[in-house]
């Protein structure tokens, strides 16, 4: 699973629920680096537009898992725009982040 987070802390946390939850978590740097699978992004990143990278994963036949602020109504609606196929907040994750992506990669989310 691609995960694609510029926050330290973040991006360690993701892949850490990815990884608890048996899976493999690739970490990446760009969203061009995705391909199709399954891609976790963090839509809040300075070194990235966060929508721009969800329709790029979604082109390139990913399922989109994206992650936001809960109170940012209009990101999350241009993330589902994008191809995300959800948005979850940073508290969901870090509440049951191993239990979102075991969801996650069974396809149950």
């Amino acid at each position: 699973m691609f995960v694609l987070a510029d926050d330290l802390i973040w991006s360690s946390r993701l892949r850490a629920a990815v990884e608890r939850a048996g899976g493999r978590a690739l970490p990446i740097r760009r969203p061009d680096e995705i391909i199709a699978g399954i891609a976790v992004v963090d839509l809040t990143a300075r070194a990235y537009d966060g929508i721009a990278a969800v329709r790029a994963a979604a082109s390139a036949g990913a399922t989109v898992l994206a992650v936001a602020q809960h109170d940012d109504v209009e990101l999350r609606k241009a993330a589902l725009a994008a191809g995300a196929k959800r948005v979850l907040s940073y508290q969901k994750l870090f509440d049951d982040g191993p239990g979102v992506m075991a969801r996650l990669m069974e396809g149950r989310l």
